[in-house]
Order: C-alpha cells, then sequence, then structure tokens
C-alpha cells in the first residue's frame, strides 16, 4: 500500500466538485422540509459502501459487456462536463423526479453516489492508488454526513448566493478535470 497525499487530495477534491453536497444543500433543505428527518448516518454509509463496491467491481461489469476503461473514462469524461456546465451555468440539463422519502434514495443514491461519482471513480481508477481512492472516498462521506447534519445551519449561513458562488468555482475545477480525463485517455483508445 502506498497512501500518497498528493493523489488521496486531488482524488477528494474531484470527488468533493462530483458530488457537490455543498451545492445540493437547497434540495437536502427541502427534502429535510418535506418528508422531516433525514438519516445522514444510513445515507453516508450506504453511498460509502456504493461507491466501493463500484470501485472494485465496476471494471469487471465493464468487461462483461465489453467496453474498455478508457472509453469508460471518455466517456465519463463527457458527462462530468455537462455537470460542470449545469454548476458554472446555473442551468439544469437533468430533470429527476421529486423523492418521496429522504433514505437511501435519493440521499445516498443518486444525490452522494450517482451517474458522474461512479463514472469518476472509474476514471480516477485509471489514473490512481486504489488505496488513496478509497481513503478520498471516506473523507467525502464524512464531509457529506457533516453536511448532511448541518444542512439547515449550513444553507442559513452561505445563503443563496454564497451556495451559488461555491457551485460556479467547483464547477470550473470539474470542468478542468474533464478536459484532463478526456485527453489522458483518448490517446488510450487509439
Amino acid at each position: 500500500m502506498a497512501f500518497d497525499f498528493k493523489e488521496i487530495a486531488t482524488a477528494s477534491m474531484i470527488l468533493f466538485a462530483i458530488i457537490d453536497i455543498i451545492g445540493s444543500i437547497p434540495i437536502i433543505v427541502g427534502l429535510r422540509e418535506k418528508v422531516g428527518h433525514i438519516q445522514s448516518e444510513k445515507a453516508s454509509i450506504v453511498a460509502a459502501i456504493l461507491m466501493v463496491v463500484f470501485l472494485f467491481l465496476g471494471k469487471e461489469i465493464l468487461k462483461l459487456i465489453g467496453i474498455d476503461v478508457n472509453s469508460f473514462a471518455v466517456a465519463g469524461a463527457f458527462i462530468i462536463f455537462f455537470i460542470a456546465l449545469e454548476m458554472i451555468l446555473g442551468i439544469q440539463l437533468y430533470k429527476d423526479d421529486a423523492p418521496e422519502t429522504a433514505s437511501i434514495v435519493p440521499l445516498a443514491f443518486p444525490l452522494v453516489a450517482g451517474a458522474g461519482t461512479m463514472t469518476s471513480l472509474l476514471s480516477l481508477r485509471a489514473e490512481y492508488a486504489v488505496e488513496n481512492i478509497i481513503v478520498a472516498i471516506i473523507i467525502n462521506c464524512l464531509f457529506v454526513y457533516l453536511v448532511l447534519k448541518s444542512s439547515g445551519k449550513i444553507g442559513k449561513l452561505l445563503g443563496k448566493q454564497g451556495i451559488s458562488l461555491i457551485r460556479k468555482i467547483f464547477g470550473v475545477i470539474l470542468l478542468a478535470m474533464a478536459v484532463k480525463l478526456f485527453t489522458t485517455n483518448i490517446q488510450g483508445l487509439f
């Protein structure tokens, strides 16, 4: 095992930007108002388990259906690109149905461990050591837990403009990561 602080920090930042738990505070606050209590612990643990399982089995699932990791990473770069556009431009390209409960669905999946997160995990696995990605997942899930636990207070503290600013900053970071993932993995296809 070779823990690398730089890899852990980079993977953590990428996952933080993809998960976008700060940008999801308005959604979380709305869920709290609709359904009452949010199960922060359960949602965080289930999200972590989903991410770790996909980190290990995602590649095998892709092999089963005949897709290589580089192709998946390029596709993931496109998804990350569009998520970044949503964050920067304040538009919504993907619309999800309104949830009825705030338990594992929709918090753990798809809010935290959604398609963008899963795609990013496989893309990260192509570039970073697995143990560093697992540490990054744990760091992010701890942060998700803290945000879920104190979402009401954070929403009031940051206000709509503060949340919007954070979303835009992480959107630009994601956009840069999408370009890097694309350029790195497109070479592996040819």
